[in-house]
This record gives C-alpha cells, sequence and structure tokens, in this order.
C-alpha cells in the first residue's frame, strides 16, 4: 500500500486540516479544512513517454539525474497540466533525448501502486539517427534488442515496456493492443 507524507496545511487558505470522511458522500477519509472546507484529494501521478525507433533499433536515455543516475531509460517523465498523455510523452522526448520522430499509437499503461504512479508509454517512429538530449540525459544511443543493457535498465516500468515490445515484434509487428500491467 502506498503512503504519502499527510497533507498538513490547507492549499486555499493555510489552516491546518483535518483528515475525515467527508460529507458529501465519499467513504475514504481526505484532508478537509475546517475553515474554507476545501477537500484535498491526493491522485496518482502520471508518467508520459515512448519507445522510440528507427528499424530494428531502441532509442534509450542515460539518465544524469536522480533516481538512478547513469542507468538507462525510455524518455519519459512526469505530465504536466495542460497537456495529453502524447503531448506530455512528445515534450520528454524532446527534452530528453532531442530525436526528430513521428508519435504513434498508446502502447503500454503501468498502474505502480507503491510510488501512486500511471505510467503511458507510446511507440514512436524515429526519423533520424541524430540526437540533442538536454541536461537530465547523459548520453542517447540506440540499441538493438541483444546489445540493450539489461542490468543497467533504471525502472521495472522501462523493463516492462521493452520486454512487451521486442515480444510483439517478434510476433509479426502487431502493435494494435495496447498492454496493461499492475505493478504492486
Amino acid at each position: 500500500m502506498f503512503e504519502r507524507p499527510l497533507i498538513k496545511h490547507c492549499k486555499n487558505c493555510g489552516s491546518a486540516v483535518v483528515y475525515r470522511v467527508p460529507d458529501d458522500g465519499d467513504t475514504k477519509p481526505r484532508a478537509v479544512c475546517p475553515v474554507c472546507h476545501t477537500i484535498h484529494y491526493e491522485n496518482p501521478l502520471n508518467v508520459v513517454g515512448t519507445i522510440p525507433v528507427l528499424g530494428e533499433r531502441v532509442l534509450l536515455c542515460k539518465r544524469n539525474i536522480e533516481p538512478r543516475w547513469g542507468k538507462w531509460t525510455l524518455p519519459a517523465g512526469f505530465m504536466e497540466l495542460g497537456e495529453t498523455t502524447a503531448q506530455g510523452a512528445a515534450r520528454e522526448t524532446d527534452e530528453e533525448a532531442g530525436a526528430e520522430y513521428e508519435m504513434q499509437d498508446l502502447f503500454a499503461v503501468m498502474s505502480v501502486v507503491r510510488v501512486g504512479q500511471v505510467h503511458m508509454f507510446y511507440r514512436a517512429k524515429l526519423l533520424s539517427d541524430r540526437f540533442d538530449p538536454g541536461h537530465e540525459t547523459i548520453e542517447a544511443r540506440l540499441f538493438t534488442e541483444a546489445e540493450i543493457p539489461w542490468d543497467e535498465i533504471a525502472f521495472r516500468t522501462v523493463r516492462e515496456a521493452l520486454l512487451r515490445f521486442f515480444e510483439d515484434r517478434r510476433n509479426g509487428g502487431t502493435f494494435g493492443r495496447v498492454h496493461t500491467l499492475d505493478i504492486v
């Protein structure tokens, strides 16, 4: 079960909150402001990214930030307010890889319960093998399936997305379904 630090103060008025079941028919204890009556809901964070492919190779980025500095990942990160999941995945691919690509379909949705996150990966067709990674990336590099540094993959969701991608490709390259996975 995921546990976040408790909310202590109301975002609207700054008063100390109390945890109780709201009077609106909710069934879970929430942080409720006794002064302005704002109910503070806590929801999972969305992580969005791509599986960028050029021919038989997949683009991975070596992380220049924590957590997991120096490990390999797909270009991905937290979704921002005001963007769609596809726009967020594209932004992260631009920021982390500086790649030229064409966005494709949603490939995988993974619930990572223990950290309160949902990870979504889109397929992306690379249009070039030239990359201009941003400050969060040490190196952006293409790998065949046999060359993937599996022991140096930063996150389980990246590993799971890659495994499913290569399996689909071996099974005729039919990418019509969205993979779903719960990581508890």
